[in-house]
């Protein structure tokens, strides 16, 4: 890269070696907040030790999503330096998982296997341990993602042409997921006021008319980082069961939990009824990144909406997506509590870097997930991306500001990140901003992203 203060992804990750960020590592007059702490060997075993999150695998050449497919995409290795779209994350796997999987590929035989109760008697102690959140393990379905549980829960309680109401913006995929089904997504705009958004309640219960049966709801959200309170959920909550909306309960970011909030599943809440009225869908899938193998679940405490799922549902995991999913939730507790912290510090980090050296981009640390939602009006109003949208548009290409914003922040900066129009209502000039990577990975996008708009 020419521009001043941008370098090679490729030359980043050479210099970098095996060592560790100590300290803070500045550009401008930003500083990295300070990692866990003496790195004790790299992969996290033994009494005390600290995990590496900062020395990262390389993910080319293994078809991943978040980066090769983003090189075919934009044309090439030396046009994305550090790809944060696709919501996974960087890091190596967590050891117990590594350790699970290499003792079960010592049994070379991959026929179908059974889901023992102890199974299942994991997931519900795992969620117990770490919220105090009491699950029948009988309740408890699996699935091969969230996806399909989503779709077979809304073809179970949605008819064809129904209204899912949706606080927005909100997770691009439950978009494709409410269309598969033949439903109509129905967005209810947030109230945004300093950067933070809130549920307005008012607007919600006006939007359900006879044609509303169901609501998805993301907590914590994605992309908008928030966190609901018990109050929050209770409201909505009270709201659904008095107009018999069944709600659908995302909670699969629910383990990135960041400094000041606290998560509430919503089927712990004091009201028996309003949780009868709900279904949550869960994953170890974004705690330990195991998208790739396959693995979610769902419950419900109401028999009767179990019952109807379990209709339109079929279960499934992969054996490789069952034996990881285990060993994070039986042996994973420790690494994770380091990369929450990890994660946490990132987010502190890039908060405070675009605070004082990016003006043109607005952003305010979200209280879950790992994921920035960054407001860059200022920049669309600068290249005129209004104005490009709408010429694409007119010769034949349906694009959005963002969509150009997207490809702009690539050819300038050679940063990747998720157009914020894929997030439907308030999305309109954001971007999506994936921070689950080292923080010399960070430094790098963002030294990048402050040379690209410096001078516009």
């Amino acid at each position: 890269m020419s521009r001043e203060g941008g370098f090679g992804r490729r030359a980043f990750l050479r210099s970098a070696g095996l060592s560790a960020l100590a300290g803070a590592v500045a550009t401008g007059s930003a500083a990295a907040a300070p990692i866990l702490g003496p790195i004790v060997g790299l992969d996290g075993e033994g009494p005390g030790a600290k995990v590496d999150f900062d020395t990262l695998q390389e993910r080319l050449g293994i078809d991943s999503t978040k980066w090769d497919e983003q090189y075919r995409r934009f044309g090439g290795k030396d046009k994305v330096d550090v790809g944060m779209g696709i919501a996974d994350m960087d890091f190596k796997s967590a050891p117990c998982i590594q350790k699970a999987l290499a003792e079960r590929l010592q049994h070379d035989n991959w026929g179908y296997v059974t889901m023992s109760p102890a199974y299942f008697e994991t997931i519900a102690a795992f969620n117990k341990r770490r919220y105090g959140l009491e699950i029948d393990p009988k309740t408890i379905m699996n699935s091969n993602a969230v996806h399909p549980s989503i779709i077979a829960t809304l073809r179970a309680f949605s008819p064809p042409g129904s209204r899912v109401l949706m606080f927005a913006p909100i997770y691009s995929g439950f978009y494709s997921d409410i269309r598969i089904v033949g439903n109509k997504p129905a967005d209810v705009p947030m109230k945004l006021v300093n950067g933070r958004y809130s549920m307005d309640f008012e607007a919600f219960e006006r939007a359900i008319d006879i044609d509303t049966h169901t609501t998805i709801l993301c907590n914590p959200q994605n992309p908008t980082g928030n966190v609901w309170s018990k109050q929050d959920l209770m409201t909505l909550g009270e709201i659904c069961l008095k107009h018999r909306i069944l709600v659908l309960a995302d909670e699969v970011h629910c383990d990135f939990i960041n400094k000041g909030a606290k998560y509430t599943p919503f089927a712990s809440l004091p009201n028996e009824a309003v949780v009868r009225n709900s279904v949550t869908f869960k994953s170890a899938a974004k705690s330990f990144n195991l998208a790739g193998m396959q693995v979610a679940y769902l419950f419900s405490n109401n028999k009767e909406v179990v019952a109807k799922i379990k209709a339109w549902h079929r279960e499934g995991i992969s054996t490789p997506g069952m034996v990881a999913q285990r060993a994070a939730y039986t042996e994973g507790d420790a690494w994770l509590d380091q990369l929450v912290a990890y994660n946490d510090a990132n987010l502190t980090f890039v908060d405070d870097y675009m605070r004082k050296n990016i003006p043109m981009l607005k952003s305010v640390k979200p209280e879950g997930t790992y994921l920035g939602w960054v407001d860059v009006s200022a920049v669309m109003a600068k290249i005129g991306a209004v104005a490009k949208a709408e010429e694409a548009t007119k010769n034949g290409t349906p694009t959005t500001p963002t969509q150009v914003m997207e490809r702009w922040f690539v050819e300038h900066a050679k940063v990747q990140m998720n157009p914020g129009s894929s997030f439907g209502t308030g999305g309109e000039a954001r971007m999506r901003m994936n921070c689950a990577t080292s923080r010399k990975m960070l430094e790098l996008a963002l030294s990048n992203l402050a040379a690209a708009t410096r001078n516009l």
